[in-house]
């Protein structure tokens, strides 16, 4: 029976009733549509609406269900159910009769669903912030593995300053521990219940909405019922974070990937994420690098989706609010599925610091530190800029690097140039100019390595608070 064919005269459309029907996306709801609805009993209890041993009874019928889901290797199936709300329903009735009807008194699907929705997305986020704080621990141990090690920092992908290899896997940790940051955020908004708002107008028994919400770890009830049935701004600002996620983690792959190319080399694919040519055999390809680039693609495209499908729609509820469900889950999976993946994959990856090393020692990229070098004598920094820019040209004319030039050719540029210049060349000069919070002296990296490991306590202090 439909949950609400009692006013048509006519069945469905066999054909639409298949297209139309939810069940098989939404039954992954499942578990949360049965918390929901046992809280939701409760209330009704509470208000007089069920006896003691009615709600006992329900109770005892949603627990049999959800042991029933549990124990079935397979997702659970029907071809009769329209959505999860109406399968929870059909199972009830079947174990505990007439009764099971009286779950559904003063409620509607429609908050059933926002209901459900919000509780999956709190339970993903606490999810997603667990894995984000182990790739941030991996990231953080590979920057305190990589020690005095120093690389090439690159601006338009071209040579620009050297930094320790520490302080570039760094700069990744602080784009996941944002990430981290926003779902929390997000979780804050979304962490209101819907329960008791009804189809729209809110509920027509006199429901304790502070007790079902207080039930469900909810902070409390929404405070509007229209809004509260149609709006999904919840879904779409959790899956926008996940673009930026993915961003930061294609961010990653990208250049993953072209530091392990052979023109580079400082990156050495681990073998158990990455495949060969069924052509060359000389190949090793970087596979997982590539698709979590691809699979960013992924994520955007649901945010896309969604929105699109949000946008124009009057309140209240809509079907086209069925078709959010989809992109979410497409989403969640996504970052869920890349996240243990990427920290395997750092745990096992090998960086030729010998390489970087020396890569970090050439192409003038010591020349910001030899123009400062100017200005702490007097020089003018606009000027120190453009002498230190003709050092580099005689450089080129004859194919030498800032510590070849004698004191007379520089001192032909500048009077100021003395001879504890060439000191203020070597890679460990270079890198103790950069003295200020956030910058690549070494001692500043080893302070932000403390930082960083305060802020992953703290992230899964926050997470195990909400297990």
């Amino acid at each position: 029976m439909k949950m609400w064919s009692g006013r048509f005269r006519q069945p469905l459309d066999l054909q639409f009733e298949r297209w139309q029907r939810s069940f098989d996306f939404d039954r992954r709801l499942l578990s949360y549509e049965l918390t929901a609805s046992g809280v939701h009993a409760g209330a009704l209890k509470n208000a007089g609406v069920l006896s003691a041993d009615e709600l006992i009874g329900i109770l005892e019928g949603l627990q049999q269900i959800g042991e029933m889901a549990a124990t079935s290797k397979d997702p659970v199936e029907d071809d009769e159910a329209e959505d999860v709300h109406h399968f929870v329903e059909k199972q009830l009735v079947a174990r505990i009769g007439d009764v099971g009807y009286k779950l559904h008194s003063g409620r509607s699907r429609n908050e059933q669903i926002a209901t459900d929705l919000r509780l999956y997305v709190r339970t993903a986020i606490d999810e997603l912030r667990k894995e984000l704080a182990e790739v941030c621990v991996v990231f953080t141990d590979r920057a305190e593995q990589a020690g005095s090690a120093a690389m090439p920092a690159y601006t338009h992908l071209q040579r620009a300053e050297p930094v320790l290899v520490a302080h570039w896997l760094l700069a990744y940790v602080e784009m996941f521990l944002r990430d981290a940051d926003r779902l929390a955020d997000c979780r804050k908004r979304l962490n209101v219940c819907p329960l008791g708002s009804g189809a729209v107008a809110g509920a027509t028994l006199p429901l304790d909405r502070a007790f079902m919400a207080d039930g469900l770890g909810f902070a409390g009830p929404t405070a509007n019922s229209i809004d509260a049935t149609s709006d999904r701004d919840f879904v779409l600002e959790f899956v926008n974070a996940l673009s930026l996620l993915g961003l930061h983690l294609s961010r990653w792959a990208e250049e993953m990937i072209i530091l392990s190319s052979q023109e580079f080399g400082f990156v050495q694919l681990p073998e158990a994420y990455s495949t060969g040519s069924s052509a060359m055999p000389q190949k090793k390809n970087p596979d997982l690098l590539e698709l979590v680039r691809g699979k960013t693609g992924r994520v955007i495209g649901s945010a896309t989706a969604l929105i699109v499908a949000l946008k124009g729609l009057p309140l209240a509820y809509n079907k086209d609010l069925q078709e959010t469900q989809e992109p979410l889950f497409e989403a969640t999976d996504t970052a869920l599925g890349l996240l243990p993946l990427v920290a395997e994959w750092m745990k096992a990856v090998e960086f030729d610091h010998q390489r970087m090393n020396e890569a970090a020692q050439s192409g003038f990229m010591n020349a910001w530190a030899a123009a400062t070098y100017l200005v702490n004598r007097g020089v003018p920094s606009r000027l120190a800029h453009e002498q230190i820019g003709k050092a580099v040209k005689l450089c080129l004319e004859k194919r030498c690097e800032l510590h070849d030039l004698t004191l007379d050719e520089l001192r032909s540029l500048n009077s100021a140039f003395n001879r504890d210049f060439h000191e203020c060349l070597t890679p460990a000069s270079v890198l103790a100019i950069h003295d200020v919070v956030g910058g690549t002296a070494p001692a500043r990296v080893r302070q932000g390595i403390g930082a960083a490991r305060k802020k992953i306590a703290s992230l899964r202090e926050e997470v195990h608070a909400h297990a």
